[in-house]
């Protein structure tokens, strides 16, 4: 017999541990939306400046966002906390991250920077393990998180490895970021206890987000100057596409599926950049990421637990 459940705190709802085949689709153009999104910003990187860029999303996204929210008559929410909750759903999603990866990039490879915030899953199985009731760690979730961040690794290429344990403090906060993360997959899920739209939510984020860094672009880089018709299209389509219409897609899975699920885009991201790559850039599809892409299938496969008939 499977041994009873421990009840739930009071207001909290609880999530499916597996996802259903639209929950993988939502998560499949997910990383679609934001595996392009790398090659967006080398475009908007040849006219304009790092947080410039990260600022106009944000800028464009919320704008847009809150149109559609307008538009369609979505309702607000009135309590102040779940403001308040916005700003710090910015902070530790796209504040913190966004800053702490840019200034690791910038000492490290950014294979060595993409297998390291490929950790954000295991960190979150911890991190939810210890902060919400209904997700709980198990040896079959962890050990999918390991088989899926080694096929991150091998398709990237394991001598991305290399300089792991030199220029310390840069590969930390590539860490810090991943462990920002986890804390955001978790921290998001209190949107849908409060029955916030996504649309909403994902409004109120990226402006919690932009009320940060837009001073902190400005401070840093000003106005942003003259720029490639191309280096302004990049930013517009990643501020409507890659920010708007991806968080409204990421509010809706954590909503549906839970953080541990959410945080697995991270191991299909770099499988979509590869894939748009050798599609549209020309770009060599080897045998490691062949290889790559099927130990992070394997991965999913044994943390979802169907194909094995696991239950929890």
């Amino acid at each position: 017999m499977k041994p009873p459940q421990a009840p739930l705190p009071p207001g909290q709802m609880a999530i499916s541990a597996r996802m259903e085949s639209e929950d993988w689709a939502l998560l499949l153009l997910l990383s679609l939306l934001w595996g392009g999104s790398f090659f967006l910003i080398s475009i908007a990187l040849t006219g304009l400046p790092v947080l410039t860029i990260v600022a106009l999303r944000l800028l464009v996204a919320a704008l847009v966002l809150w149109a559609i929210v307008a538009a369609t008559g979505r309702r607000l929410p009135r309590d102040p906390a779940i403001w308040r909750a916005f700003l710090v759903m910015g902070v530790l999603n796209n504040a913190i991250p966004f800053s702490l990866i840019v200034w690791g990039q910038t000492e490290i490879p950014s294979g060595l920077a993409s297998i390291l915030n490929a950790t954000t899953p295991l960190w979150t199985v911890l991190v939810t393990a210890a902060l919400l009731a209904d997700e709980r760690a198990s040896p079959r979730k962890i050990a999918g998180v390991v088989l899926g961040l080694g096929g991150v690794a091998v398709m990237i290429g394991l001598d991305a490895l290399a300089g792991l344990g030199q220029a310390i403090w840069p590969q930390l906060a590539i860490l810090g970021a991943a462990i920002s993360y986890a804390f955001a997959n978790s921290f998001g899920r209190r949107f849908r206890r409060g029955g916030v739209d996504p649309v909403v939510t994902a409004a109120g984020m990226v402006t919690g987000s932009g009320a940060v860094l837009i001073p902190l672009a400005l401070a840093i880089e000003g106005l942003p100057g003259s720029a490639s018709a191309q280096a302004w299209l990049a930013v517009l389509t990643l501020g409507v596409a890659g920010t708007g219409l991806a968080y409204v897609l990421y509010f809706r899975i954590l909503g549906r599926a839970g953080a541990t699920n959410i945080s697995l885009v991270t191991f299909l991201v770099p499988v979509s950049a590869i894939l748009l790559g050798w599609l549209f850039l020309g770009e060599t599809l080897g045998i490691a990421h062949l290889l790559g892409m099927g130990l992070i299938a394997a991965g999913l496969a044994l943390i979802d637990g169907r194909l094995i008939g696991a239950r929890g």
